[in-house]
């Protein structure tokens, strides 16, 4: 097999991993949206809160807006995202929070029923770090640009010493407006 036929067909691979990640974000997305995923039956709602488990619990909760409506959202954004070419990068670094978000959810509430969901989501990470890691020449770059953009010595002494003033003004800027916006009500 030829160089050129094995990034063709690398390539190709990481096409349908990007499907697969897309099909499986708009399902949850669309899942959610829909009211099909979360939420606990009317038996589970007349029990004693000790006697729940802690995954019921946790869909119970989670089924509460806007919480469910917002990660279904950026669940089919991302999923749009990882279709184009354009934007593929922006899909894969958006998914990454989703995935490890998904994996923690389960492992912290679903207990020893876990263990089909932590290998699908590890490999829903890996296949993301491989699309990324195809896009290296454009994301290497990138990273330079964000982590070298300032350095600290860039602004003179004064202006750290003020940064903790300004801190606690912005804080107070955000009180006053809590205050306002509580007091129009």
């Amino acid at each position: 097999m030829t160089a050129e036929a094995r990034t063709t067909y690398w390539l190709y691979f990481l096409l349908a991993a990007r499907l697969l990640l897309a099909g499986m974000l708009l399902i949850y997305g669309v899942s959610k949206l829909a009211g099909l995923q979360f939420g606990v039956s009317d038996e589970t709602m007349q029990m004693a809160l000790k006697d729940i488990d802690l995954f019921r619990l946790s869909w119970y909760l989670a089924d509460h807006e806007p919480f469910r409506s917002f990660i279904g959202v950026s669940q089919i954004v991302t999923a749009i995202l990882l279709l184009y070419p354009r934007t593929v990068l922006i899909g894969a670094f958006m998914s990454i929070p989703i995935w490890l978000n998904i994996l923690i959810w389960n492992l912290t509430f679903m207990g020893d029923r876990s263990g089909t969901f932590t290998v699908r989501l590890s490999v829903y990470l890996v296949l993301t770090g491989l699309i990324i890691g195809q896009e290296r020449t454009k994301v290497i770059p990138a990273l330079r640009r964000i982590l070298l953009a300032r350095s600290p010595g860039d602004y003179p002494v004064w202006a750290y010493m003020l940064l903790p003033v300004i801190a606690v003004l912005i804080e107070l800027l955000g009180g006053l407006l809590n205050w306002g916006i509580q007091s129009v009500y």
